[in-house]
């Protein structure tokens, strides 16, 4: 039985996938890794102040896992403002034609 210091030994996102036992696309890891992994932090950050139950936990955590894997493969894709949570004083400090104004804050970024 898997338990939950277990899964808070584990370093890389292939390694979650696979405590839980579940399937996933390595190419879809290798591209986006880092933002599964961020809206994965995000999710079970909500659970861990309320769920005290160790095998309740683990679910959360494998059906977090699965929800955000399966949000990517259907084709989700975050603005860079989710991501990298760029808002400083009420403004959008995106990419560097936004901040210069020379699109007017319309590049498409």
């Amino acid at each position: 039985m898997k338990t939950v210091d277990e899964f808070y030994k584990l370093t890389n996102t292939e390694d979650y996938f696979n405590f839980f036992n579940i399937e996933y696309d390595q190419k879809l890891i290798n591209v986006k890794r880092f933002h599964i992994m961020k809206e994965y932090g995000n999710l079970i950050k909500k659970g861990l102040t309320s769920i005290k139950e160790e095998n309740k936990l683990l679910d959360f955590f494998k059906f977090s896992l699965l929800r955000v894997y399966m949000d990517f493969k259907n084709g989700y894709s975050p603005s860079a403002a989710q991501v990298w949570n760029m808002f400083e004083n009420g403004k959008l400090s995106g990419c560097s034609a936004c901040s210069s104004g020379s699109t007017g804050g319309n590049c498409g970024c």
